[in-house]
Parts: C-alpha cells; sequence; structure tokens
C-alpha cells in the first residue's frame, strides 16, 4: 500500500472505532498484503494516551503448518477470555527452538490490534470492534513476502498459501470482515 494509501486506509480504520480500551482490530488477509505495516502504522496513529497492544500472529503459529491452531489460540486465550473481563494472554512460540515459550499478559482495558494470517475466524470475529481483511496483487504479495524474509519463507511459501487457502475456504474471512482494503 503506498504511504498515503496507508495514511488513508488508517484514517479510515480509526473513523470506525470508539477510541476506548476495549476496541479490538483483527488485520486478516494473505502473506504480503501488508498488515503488518498497516498494523504498525494504525498502532502509531492511534489517538489519545493510551497506545493499542499489538500482536502479531507470526508470534503465535506454532510452526509452518500452525496458522489454524493460532487462530484457535487467540480465541481461546486472549480475545475470548478479555470478552469475559478474564486474564487475557497469549504464547509465544520460538522458531528456532520450534517450541513453546513464554506466555505474554495482555490488559483487558487497553485497546488491542491483531495481525495475522488466520486470525479473522468466525469465532474470533464475534469478539471484535472491527474486522478488516487487507489484500494486494499475487505477484506483489510474493514479492514482498519473500523479500521481507530473508530466504527464510521461500521453501515455505507454496505450502503456507495452500493451508492460507484451506483456511479461507473454511472459514470464509472477506464474509466476516467489516471493511476490506486492497495495498498495491
Amino acid at each position: 500500500m503506498p504511504e498515503n494509501g496507508t495514511g488513508r486506509a488508517v484514517e479510515v480504520i480509526l473513523s470506525r472505532l470508539s477510541l476506548r480500551g476495549t476496541d479490538v482490530v483483527l488485520l486478516d488477509g494473505p502473506s504480503g498484503a501488508g498488515k503488518s505495516t498497516l498494523a504498525d502504522r494504525l498502532v502509531a496513529a492511534w489517538p489519545g494516551d493510551v497506545s493499542p497492544t499489538l500482536v502479531r500472529m507470526d508470534d503465535i503459529y506454532p510452526g509452518w503448518g500452525g496458522l489454524a491452531a493460532a487462530g484457535e489460540h487467540v480465541n481461546t486465550h486472549l480475545l475470548g477470555p478479555r470478552r469475559r473481563g478474564e486474564p487475557a494472554r497469549w504464547r509465544r512460540h520460538d522458531w528456532e527452538r520450534d517450541a513453546a515459550a513464554e506466555w505474554h499478559d495482555v490488559p483487558n482495558d487497553v485497546p488491542l490490534v491483531v495481525e495475522g494470517c488466520g486470525i479473522l475466524t468466525r469465532k474470533n470475529a464475534a469478539l471484535a470492534t472491527l474486522t478488516v481483511w487487507l489484500d494486494a496483487d499475487d505477484v506483489l504479495r510474493k514479492s514482498r513476502a519473500l523479500a521481507r524474509d530473508n530466504g527464510g519463507f521461500d521453501a515455505h511459501w507454496d505450502d503456507w498459501d495452500a493451508q492460507f487457502a484451506r483456511f479461507v475456504r473454511a472459514e470464509n474471512p472477506l464474509a466476516s470482515a467489516m471493511l476490506q482494503l486492497r495495498s498495491g
């Protein structure tokens, strides 16, 4: 998404929120669509004295085959408890050790932005204030994703893209998206 396009997308997202501590924004879309960049800019532009907590699905996926498991993890440990006023948290996956790592507590009275492939399940969407789908041209997405990870993603692109396609067929995240954006 061009810089001015990202700025406009942030404005549109913020205009659809109450901007209270209970706002939950879920930002999904395929790899390389620009979700991380948009999430960073959204958090930076958030008005007021309290910045949202930003959770990245890349920190949660339990390995390259864990897209669906990460979405369920966020529902069970973060979004569900947060909605009930219970302690909310998520567990980091240590990619180097390929093992579960430390837990991260998330305050319930601070806005929350969760970005990443597979976050927009039907169950998660029901617990959000705003659900956003971000997409881009397939060639551009692949180019961005492979460049971003300095070769670490190259061997996994086809499997990850197929896993994401299964997620889209099973969960139909576009139907849960309150806002659809396209980067270019």
